[in-house]
């Protein structure tokens, strides 16, 4: 059961707050609690895009930290869900480098579990790619390009978290796996998902790790490297829409590699 509150006023005191100046929102947990609290900028359509993902997602029987309501604190859109006490994979994989295959296998193996789920009343990840390339400041001609190549490809409708790395997988005090943040979730080409995880691994300068993912996931899969790899330069223009200035050089020069360029970035 979850919940919209449009009037209960809560005050947001605590000494415990998390920043995140990228998403413009505050963090924090309390008690079996966690908030999520977005800056009044914060597009409201957005925030209550995310509720209904939570909501939707949570029908499909992954395990997620259930969403308990939407409120206001202090005047400003608040987003609560259940706290999984944990730690996250990422945090995970550098304290314990001795076990990252064994951790990147998890890792792999949970990502296609969500995959192989349907969740029909979510957008469809090719018509975001469209919106975003239309957003980006590239040229008419690139655009078409790139329009033309989202409608090449495959057509499915896997289930797919579109923010999927460790940070967002937690694991919890008796070893479950619960996976957060669906703020980005479509459906749609379970490789695109992939290469989205593969070009994340990338921005965090993690190069060796990214080989080493997309090694396992498309070898439990069964898919082909070019196939994920095949999304990158459509990924990248998306994500040049966030405006992040130490990202910029790198997704620019992604949006114009040729299918060996991209082969080069696959460290096996």
């Amino acid at each position: 059961m979850w919940y919209i509150m449009f009037e209960r006023e809560h005050s947001m005191e605590r000494n415990n707050i998390n920043r995140d100046e990228t998403a413009a929102k505050d963090f924090y947990a309390q008690d079996d609690r966690f908030y999520k609290v977005f800056d009044e900028s914060k597009n409201v359509a957005d925030i209550l895009n995310e509720a209904l993902n939570l909501a939707r997602v949570e029908e499909t029987g992954i395990k997620i930290p259930n969403f308990i309501e939407l409120t206001s604190i202090d005047g400003r859109w608040a987003l609560i869900t259940k706290n999984v006490k944990g730690r996250n994979m990422a945090e995970l994989l550098e304290e314990n480098p001795d076990k990252e295959d064994e951790l990147l296998n998890r890792f792999v193996d949970i990502q296609i579990d969500i995959q192989n789920r349907k969740c029909p009343l979510l957008s469809r990840h090719i018509d975001k790619m469209n919106r975003k390339i239309a957003q980006t400041d590239l040229s008419a001609t690139l655009r078409y390009d790139l329009h033309n190549r989202i409608e090449s490809m495959p057509r499915h409708l896997d289930l797919c978290h579109g923010d999927y790395n460790p940070s967002n997988v937690v694991i919890s005090e008796d070893d479950e796996a619960y996976i957060v943040d669906w703020t980005h979730a479509t459906q749609g080409n379970a490789e695109a998902d992939a290469a989205r995880t593969f070009l994340l691994f990338l921005l965090d300068d993690k190069k060796r790790r990214a080989g080493k993912y997309l090694t396992i996931y498309c070898e439990k899969k069964g898919c082909d490297y070019k196939e994920v790899l095949s999304w990158l330069p459509i990924l990248a223009a998306s994500q040049s829409v966030k405006g992040f200035k130490n990202e910029s050089a790198f997704l620019h020069s992604l949006i114009f590699m040729d299918n060996n360029q991209l082969e080069e970035l696959y460290e096996r």
